[in-house]
């Protein structure tokens, strides 16, 4: 699916620690309207199933995660 998702902001947090990646996400999903597509740069494996829970209590939609070998994309609609 990655291949037909575009992002509309790009959130790099490569690099960052647990829980860095998530707390980065969550302060930009508070800061864009609903419907935009983010996508979550990280290195962090935590991350995969992280925000995929997240996304589920929140009631953002989890969009696809995608193993791009050094680190992950994970991409997140806003409701």
């Amino acid at each position: 699916m990655s291949d037909n998702v575009t992002a509309d902001v790009t959130i790099d947090s490569r690099g960052a620690t647990c829980p860095g990646p998530m707390m980065d996400l969550i302060g930009k999903v508070k800061s864009v309207d609903p419907g935009t597509v983010l996508e979550l740069q990280t290195e962090e494996e935590g991350s995969t199933t992280d925000v995929p829970e997240w996304t589920e209590t929140a009631n953002h939609e989890l969009l696809d995660v995608v193993d791009r070998g050094d680190y992950w994309s994970i991409y997140v609609r806003k409701a």
